[in-house]
């Protein structure tokens, strides 16, 4: 910040200020590092201003991405629109809760979307290649 010279009682030191907040100076005397207390008001500097702003609020539920979307129709929802990239079930196979569905391309990201629940496949609304939205139906279990 600034360097001063100072000469007390014959001794002379080098003494440069690194930073004054309030009435506190981060200071360095001959290669020392100082905090000392400032006991009369400075004249305050130009510096840009420190940016102050409150935590936004957020609701923990919402912060979450969610895998897939169902509903209690038994369809597996799209959690975000992309492109199928590939089926690993077809209509009448048995899946287990956390089996892998089919794998789609979304934000340049391959994502799986998983089986929520126990059931058998009733159908498959999409094929490989296909583009699909947010909240569109994939493939339903029953």
């Amino acid at each position: 910040m600034k360097k001063f010279e100072f000469t007390i009682n014959g001794n002379q030191y080098e003494v440069e200020i690194k930073t004054v907040e309030n009435n506190i100076a981060q200071i360095e005397v001959n290669g020392t590092n100082y905090e000392v207390e400032i006991h009369r008001e400075m004249a305050q500097q130009s510096k840009t201003p420190t940016l102050v702003r409150p935590m936004a609020p957020t609701r923990r539920e919402e912060s979450k991405i969610k895998k897939s979307i169902s509903t209690s129709s038994g369809f597996i929802k799209a959690p975000l629109p992309g492109n199928i990239i590939q089926l690993f079930v077809g209509i009448g196979d048995s899946v287990k809760k956390g089996q892998k569905l089919l794998t789609y391309e979304a934000m340049k990201m391959e994502n799986d979307v998983l089986a929520e629940k126990d059931g058998e496949v009733k159908s498959i609304k999409v094929a490989p290649g296909d583009g699909v939205i947010e909240g569109q139906d994939l493939i339903e279990i029953a």
